[in-house]
């Protein structure tokens, strides 16, 4: 059987209240009928104890004690007053048959030995419910009677009947207010809930652009501000999955045709020579053609291959310390023929013992990854290379004074897959848009940093911060 949640928190919350109010006014009625009566009995003790101590200079017969005043103005409180001798007989009132009769004799005993008797409430003895002292008159240590006061306990019982009325009235009213308060924080908390319970299946559906109110306030609160962590991570998530798979389907052309093109020639210059079709002069520059165009196959393969490697944790570097001006050098040395193609100029700025901590492979492969990004985009211009340090690591600067990348790209060209300019189809370079990917993973990977600066048509600049060892 299906309980909606709000009927489940009201029916929890109204069941402790009505055990608590029930517990309350039970023990509070207790409490009170009590303190009646003891308050009752008190008053027949205090009134017992004046009336034996006026009588303490008369002895207890008939003719010498004045009781009827006591007994008049008692009367007029529903107190009733016996006074009997050490024989059980009736001294006052004038009465032949004394209710000492009516006592147990554990209780007489109790009287003769000089110890007070005390009844809250004797229901059966006497015509009506009473409540009782008894007190014994004690003259030089000899028991010479004592006196027995009696109110009825009808007045108290009123008393306390009223009481519970309005106890009841109160309790009544206590209630309904707070099964309307109930009902109300019920419903808040369930509506928040319920939000969330929308946001969920509006996830479900596909929608995650959803946002719930939140705040600090309770767990609630908390979970939804977890809530909308989730609902963003989702998105940016879904959205990254879409751009994956928009940059999936560009990279598959882009492969298909990369790998068509080379592969068409390697195979067109395979048949002509196979078939004599080509000229003994044709034939050397037809080799060196197959074998700059499997050069580019192997590094469209290679590119893919390391990203995966490193995208996965699969590359252990082992990093040394080196001298980075040697770096720039090979570097310069092996792009210098790059950059001339493009009337370009490689220069170096850094002191002879700078070094840096770093893979050695890897190292190389960043700079060149980035070195021929700028030779790519610049033309009649200069690259720079720079090194500095801190006193906590070296900082590399690559800059050109190339066309720069357009501020909408910027922030796009670390995606795997991406090319900024998707004219560059048969360029010898970054074919795959891998190599800005693999170069933020491989600095990630060596612990360190790196930004970009470009503005466009002015040039751009690739900035590396790598750790110093022991850092």
């Amino acid at each position: 059987m299906r309980i909606k949640y709000i009927f489940q928190l009201i029916g929890s919350q109204i069941s402790v209240l009505i055990f608590a109010f029930l517990i309350l006014s039970l023990l509070f009625s207790h409490y009170v009928e009590e303190l009646v009566y003891q308050n009752k009995v008190d008053e027949l003790i205090s009134y017992g104890e004046k009336i034996l101590n006026d009588l303490d200079s008369h002895p207890l017969e008939r003719e010498q004690i004045p009781m009827t005043q006591y007994s008049e103005i008692l009367r007029t409180r529903d107190i009733f007053i016996t006074l009997f001798d050490e024989q059980g007989k009736v001294i006052y009132p004038q009465i032949t048959d004394f209710p000492i009769t009516k006592l147990s004799e554990q209780e007489w005993t109790t009287i003769t030995e000089g110890r007070a008797i005390t009844l809250k409430r004797d229901l059966e003895r006497f015509d009506q419910a009473v409540s009782l002292v008894a007190a014994p008159y004690i003259q030089n240590g000899q028991f010479l009677g004592g006196i027995l006061l009696t109110a009825p306990i009808s007045g108290s019982r009123e008393m306390i009947t009223e009481l519970n009325e309005y106890l009841l009235f109160t309790v009544a009213i206590a209630l309904s207010i707070a099964i309307i308060l109930s009902w109300l924080m019920s419903k808040l908390h369930v509506n928040r809930i319920k939000r969330i319970q929308d946001a969920t299946s509006a996830i479900a559906n596909g929608n995650y652009k959803v946002h719930v109110p939140s705040s600090n306030f309770d767990e609630i609160g908390e979970l939804a501000n977890d809530f909308n962590q989730m609902a963003k991570q989702l998105n940016l998530s879904m959205e990254e999955i879409k751009r994956l798979e928009k940059r999936r389907r560009q990279f598959i052309a882009d492969v298909s045709h990369e790998l068509r093109t080379p592969l068409t020639t390697i195979n067109g210059l395979i048949e002509g020579l196979r078939n004599d079709m080509i000229s003994e002069q044709d034939k050397e520059k037809g080799m060196d053609l197959i074998s700059k165009e499997t050069n580019r196959l192997i590094r469209l393969v290679n590119e893919n291959l390391d990203y995966e490697k490193i995208r996965s944790n699969q590359i252990k570097l082992t990093k040394v310390e080196l001298k980075l001006k040697e770096v720039f050098e090979i570097i310069k040395e092996h792009l210098d023929l790059h950059a001339q193609e493009k009337d370009n100029t490689i220069l170096m700025d850094v002191e002879d013992n700078l070094t840096v901590y770093a893979d050695y492979d890897r190292i190389i492969q960043i700079l060149i990854n980035i070195v021929k990004n700028s030779i790519q985009f610049t033309e009649n211009g200069t690259i720079w290379m720079r090194g500095r340090a801190s006193s906590t690591e070296t900082i590399i600067e690559l800059e050109d004074n190339g066309i720069g990348i357009d501020p909408k790209d910027i922030e796009s060209i670390w995606l795997r897959f991406y090319k900024a300019d998707l004219s560059r189809k048969n360029n010898p370079y970054g074919e795959s848009g891998l190599g800005l990917s693999i170069v933020k993973q491989l600095v990630h990977l060596h612990n360190g940093d790196i930004k970009i600066n470009s503005t466009k048509n002015k040039g751009t600049k690739f900035t590396i911060h790598l750790p110093k060892k022991n850092m």
